[in-house]
């Protein structure tokens, strides 16, 4: 097993709601929000890699529609994750 799918597992297995849980909002947003990271990372040593950046932006949409709708959901479990994953500053 890669670092990056047991990093992965480890992101599942912490913000998971359930024990088969796998696709709730939570992992999900926790899950992009390891690859924006990873991403910001990269583009401090490529800057010109446009096409890449573009992927970038998208996966930033992705993660706000989900965080808007675990918002409207509920509000606890979004104010709970924004903690622990730092966004929102």
């Amino acid at each position: 097993m890669s670092t990056a799918e047991a990093s992965k597992i480890d992101m599942i297995e912490k913000f998971r709601v359930h024990q088969t849980d796998t696709g709730s909002p939570e992992v999900q947003i926790a899950l992009l929000t390891n690859r924006i990271n990873s991403l910001s990372e990269h583009f401090k040593l490529h800057k010109k890699d446009h096409s890449s950046r573009r992927g970038l932006l998208k996966l930033v949409g992705q993660r706000r529609r989900l965080l808007s709708y675990l918002k409207t959901k509920n509000r606890d479990r979004y104010a709970r994750l924004i903690e622990e994953l730092g966004i929102r500053k």
